[in-house]
């Protein structure tokens, strides 16, 4: 069995495989405060929790945005499983034509370019990862990382808005029932809702414009599946994308 970690600024993602499927997923919250050895009772306890064996995981696979925490990640992986993890970043083999990939790009950008090149190699390829951050990840059918546009995540900007403001209420996202909201959780809904799946259709064809040739749009994370009603530029809906492009990572090295 593989266990493939992401740790993201929002929730720590981390998910056992056994090479074909992902058996088991689990979110925990990310705390930078928290120590290794509180996130080692932690995971320790879910996957027991679930009847895994530890001594069955031949192989951890760790992607992390989160620079205080991958150490720490990182150590509670070897104390579980008596194996070193290894560490997603842009020297590794990851099928990516490696001199295009940027010194900043984040792991999980990585990730997700990788496992789009993977599965789509005869096509210009662009990830929208409905994050803490919202990703626009493109990759050529040559492998090379042509770039990334990066806005406040949904969930970031309602949080900014209910704390900035002194009556505009925290809400749930959805898609509202219509466009002119009536009440304050409704209008916020349709502002962040219309106004963020306008702004990613606009930004695929500006992409488009701009390179010259068509994308397959990918979308993956939390939210990709409540806002997908409202987009129209997107071919295909994964949740698991990061997840299966950290894992290819894993199987390439």
């Amino acid at each position: 069995m593989k266990v493939i970690v992401d740790v993201g600024n929002t929730n720590i993602v981390l998910s056992v495989s056994d090479g074909e499927d992902f058996l088991y997923t689990f979110r925990v919250h990310t705390d930078p405060k928290r120590t290794s050895d509180e996130y080692y009772v932690v995971f320790k306890s879910l996957l027991s929790s679930h009847g895994v064996e530890l001594e069955n995981v031949e192989k951890a696979v760790v992607s992390s945005v989160v620079p205080n925490l991958t150490r720490a990640i990182s150590k509670d992986m070897e104390k579980l499983f008596a194996i070193e993890p290894l560490i997603v970043s842009r020297n590794l083999e990851t099928g990516l034509v490696s001199n295009s990939i940027p010194e900043e790009m984040g792991s999980d950008l990585i990730a997700n370019l990788a496992y789009a090149h993977h599965i789509h190699k005869d096509k210009n390829v662009m990830v929208v990862d409905f994050g803490t951050a919202l990703t626009f990840s493109s990759v050529n059918r040559k492998g090379e990382v042509l770039g990334v546009a990066i806005t406040p995540g949904l969930i970031t900007a309602v949080n900014s808005l209910f704390g900035s403001t002194a009556q505009l209420p925290q809400v749930e996202l959805k898609v509202p029932s219509c466009l002119i909201g009536r009440n304050s959780e409704d209008s916020i809904r349709s502002g962040v809702m219309y106004g963020f799946s306008s702004m990613v259709d606009s930004l695929v064809e500006l992409t488009e414009k701009e390179i010259g040739e068509k994308l397959y749009v990918i979308a993956t994370g939390g939210l990709s599946s409540t806002i997908s009603p409202l987009l129209k530029n997107i071919d295909k809906f994964d949740i698991l994308h990061t997840l299966k492009g950290i894992s290819l990572i894993g199987d390439l090295n």
